[in-house]
């Protein structure tokens, strides 16, 4: 299994990435505008290096929903391989067969 503390930062990312979206996407649109003029787009873009660094979407890792282990995710079934592995051997996996020889 994996490390409680771990799963718990990453879902603590994630809630600050939802309710910090809106205010930096609304501050990386004015730092991008090249109609503006240069001292409000740098403000912009101190307002944005001032957000909390854990409310940033790149800063949230993708892990599995079943151990939390956070390599070998597959994203369209929201689990790492041992986990889809250990499913597929007891034929919990629709269309999927764990097969060995």
């Amino acid at each position: 299994m994996a490390k409680k503390a771990s799963v718990e930062r990453n879902r603590k990312r994630e809630r600050l990435a939802q309710r910090y979206a809106a205010k930096r996407e609304q501050l990386k649109a004015i730092a991008r505008d090249q109609e503006l003029p240069v001292e409000e787009r740098f403000a912009a873009q101190l307002k944005l290096a001032a957000l909390p660094r854990n409310s940033a979407v790149t800063r949230v890792r993708n892990r599995c929903e079943i151990t939390g282990r956070p390599r070998g995710f597959y994203r369209k079934l929201r689990m790492s391989r041992i986990a889809l592995r250990e499913l597929a051997s007891q034929g919990m996996v629709p269309g999927m067969v764990k097969s060995s020889w």
